[in-house]
């Protein structure tokens, strides 16, 4: 009944092509907003900021990129990794060398590097689709890890081939990075980074390039032979995809575990993100951010569920289930409902925009 439409007229074309046409959804959206700059600072420890909030904000933005490239434009990615890996080592080397750079203009110039670095490895995808194309891009998430891990020039010739992310202010006297900074400093900075690119990324997939992609994802001779050219749309797509996977590749290395080390963007985490994407909804801004809450919440909740059971060796055993299940639930998600959480948010509202009568 609340969530009827009835008596919401709209008077000019940009009223009706608002992302949120609905009084109750704008209604929602500032809910959610308050809840996560007010209730979720204020309520939560240290701990779930650190350690729940900052990897959640970050790999959805991740999710975000990649949904971009694959979701939105078709084109299938294992690189994901090797591209944050890119963007933390380009925001690295950018700080230390021009430690007078503000730190989010440093972030958005690894943004930009990585973007340029993604238009490279995504060449291929203008002779190869499908397999091959992920195959290539898998040989990119190695090539890229290998060439951070090897070459000391990257890490400034440490000896440990580990370092640590320099403390850096994004206002007087609030550090977002490395060590110094507090929890809820750098949950705060992530957050307003993560709904502005979120927004841009909605507002992108809505323009006349965010439809360019979904009709080469569709058909790329159909689109073609209606006047898109294919190169540059699929190119555009692996610079904005990789842009966004620079910034949190970056952001990752910074605020959430303060070094940077190639090591850590291995290949387990393009499958990571590529499961969020799946779970979550392809093609869709809401599905990055479904995918990872649930990527990351849901061991949380297995572990705690069989420690309450009292079974022993419980996080063994969760570690060996968390796979069997997450394998379950994907191969479910692709057969059952493809496009994932969002798709299910998405028949709920309708349900409830049609309640009491059958749909």
């Amino acid at each position: 009944m609340f969530y009827l439409e009835t008596g919401q007229y709209k008077t000019s074309y940009a009223k009706d092509q608002q992302i949120f046409p609905l009084v109750q959804d704008r209604v929602g959206m500032v809910v959610i907003l308050l809840v996560a700059f007010v209730a979720i600072p204020l309520l939560s420890s240290n701990y779930w900021l650190s350690t729940i909030m900052l990897p959640f904000l970050i790999y959805s933005l991740a999710a975000i990129g990649l949904n971009i490239l694959t979701g939105y434009a078709g084109q299938l990615s294992l690189g994901t990794g090797g591209f944050m890996a890119t963007g933390a080592f380009a925001a690295y080397k950018l700080t230390t060398a021009f430690p007078e750079l503000h730190f989010v203009l440093v972030l958005i110039l690894a943004g930009v590097i990585t973007a340029f670095v993604g238009v490279l490895f995504g060449l291929p995808s203008l002779r190869i689709k499908g397999f091959y194309l992920a195959v290539a891009t898998l040989a990119a998430q190695f090539f890229l890890v290998w060439l951070y891990n090897k070459n000391p020039w990257f890490t400034n010739y440490s000896a440990s081939g580990v370092i640590s992310a320099p403390p850096r202010e994004v206002v007087p006297g609030v550090v977002v990075t490395g060590a110094s900074g507090t929890p809820e400093a750098k949950y705060y900075f992530v957050l307003v980074l993560v709904v502005v690119l979120a927004w841009m990324a909605k507002n992108m997939a809505r323009s006349k390039m965010g439809r360019a992609w979904m009709a080469i994802r569709d058909m790329d001779i159909a689109a073609e032979i209606i006047g898109i050219r294919p190169a540059a749309t699929k190119l555009t797509a692996f610079a904005v995809s990789s842009f966004y996977i620079g910034i949190a590749g970056a952001l990752w290395a910074f605020t959430y575990t303060g070094s940077v080390e190639a090591l850590a963007f291995e290949i387990n985490v393009s499958f990571d993100v590529l499961f969020m994407i799946i779970i979550g909804g392809l093609g869709t801004i809401l599905g990055g951010f479904l995918g990872a809450a649930f990527i990351i919440l849901f061991p949380i909740a297995l572990n705690q569920s069989l420690l309450a059971m009292g079974l022993q060796n419980a996080i063994e055993l969760a570690s060996h289930l968390e796979f069997m299940i997450m394998g379950a639930l994907i191969v479910t998600f692709l057969i059952l409902e493809p496009h994932g959480l969002a798709r299910l948010w998405q028949i709920f509202k309708q349900k409830l925009r049609t309640w009491p009568f059958p749909y």
